[in-house]
Order: C-alpha cells, then sequence, then structure tokens
C-alpha cells in the first residue's frame, strides 16, 4: 500500500477514523486543535459544513493551506488554543490529535469542552508516559501492530516535517484519572498503537 504526499499512515493518523466516527450528523462548525499540515481537516472537511484548523506553528499552516488548495470549507489559523479567542459553545465539533500534551492538560480539555455547543462532540487523541509494569506490558503488546502496518501492510511511518515535538509529561492512569474531573461522562481508551481517546458528547 503506498501513500501519497497529502495522505500518509502514521501512529497519529491510524487513530483518525476515531475522530471521524463522533462527528455529530449535520455537523455545521469543527475544529482540529494541532492541524499540522491540515491531513484531518480535509478528511473532516466533506463531514462538516466549516472546518477551522488551528496551529501555532506558521510552517505548518503555510503547509496546510498549500495541501488544502482546492478545498473550499476549510481554513487555517496560526495561533495556539490558550491563546486564541475560541467562541463558547460554537463548535458541533472539536477534535485534537497529538497536540494536547504540548499545553497544559487542563487548560487545554477546559479550552475545547467550553467550545463544544450543546448536542456536539470532543475527540481528544493523545499520547502518555508509562508508569509501571502494565503500561510497559501493555505498550510492548503495540509491536505486532506496529509490524504488521510496516512491514506487511508496506506502510512507511511518516511524519510532519517541521511539526514540533514534546514529550509527554502525563501518564496513562492520570490521563484516565483527570479527564473525568474535566469532562464528566467522557470514555478514555487506551489503544495498541501507543495512543489514548477521548471521546465526549456535551448533553443537549
Amino acid at each position: 500500500m503506498t501513500e501519497t504526499p497529502a495522505e500518509y499512515w502514521n501512529h497519529n493518523t491510524h487513530y483518525h477514523g476515531v475522530v471521524l466516527r463522533n462527528v455529530p450528523r449535520g455537523c455545521g462548525e469543527a475544529l482540529d486543535v494541532g492541524c499540522g499540515d491540515g491531513l484531518l481537516a480535509r478528511r473532516l472537511a466533506p463531514r462538516a459544513a466549516h472546518v477551522t484548523g488551528l496551529d501555532r506553528s506558521a510552517e505548518m499552516v503555510v503547509k496546510a493551506k498549500t495541501l488544502s488548495e482546492g478545498v473550499g470549507n476549510v481554513d487555517f489559523v496560526e495561533a495556539g488554543l490558550l491563546e486564541y479567542d475560541l467562541p463558547e459553545r460554537h463548535y458541533d465539533f472539536v477534535c485534537c490529535v497529538a497536540a494536547i500534551h504540548h499545553m497544559d492538560f487542563a487548560a487545554g480539555l477546559t479550552a475545547m469542552r467550553d467550545a463544544v455547543r450543546p448536542g456536539g462532540a470532543l475527540v481528544v487523541i493523545g499520547l502518555a508516559n508509562n508508569a509501571g509494569v502494565k503500561d510497559f506490558l501493555y505498550g510492548a503488546a503495540g509491536l505486532p501492530g506496529h509490524l504488521l502496518h510496516s512491514r506487511v501492510l508496506k506502510r512507511k511511518a511518516a511524519g510532519e516535517p517541521g511539526a514540533p515535538l514534546a514529550d509527554p509529561d502525563m501518564t496513562w492512569g492520570e490521563v484516565r484519572d483527570e479527564a473525568p474531573r474535566l469532562l464528566p461522562g467522557a470514555v478514555f481508551r487506551r489503544h495498541l498503537l501507543w495512543r489514548y481517546s477521548l471521546v465526549w458528547h456535551r448533553p443537549r
């Protein structure tokens, strides 16, 4: 399987499906926090009336705009989430993939939560640190899946050149314990390819 320059695979894009499955029907406004080169925003475009991609990296925003030429319902803004004046309860859908560990977890999750309108949804795909034998064993269980994609399916793991990198400072357990306090009713799931998902729906 080959990937085009605008469509590639890595451990983050592998879970785009989790994001896309939770877009509400009839979605009007969607927000992709930490949009990078805009791949997820472009995948959201057919499912929403309008998509805003937000990223603090000027280089990534320029790349996203270039790769998204011709996609008429997607715009990109150069700004960090916590510095951007998000309208409250404005978005039908908010997502954030592999970006929340670049900011304060509680502040970032709160800002995204407050931007979701009643009946809307928030999905976060994140990274965390191991903190014990169970974590390391679960992490090791992801190796067969990685090898399946990289060797059997011939999917070369591609990143986003120019995207800032950072190590997560929270453990899996800390994320699992903190998320319900900020997002009552949120569903936390740890995935094999070293990512977790948080899915939350604001009641109508």
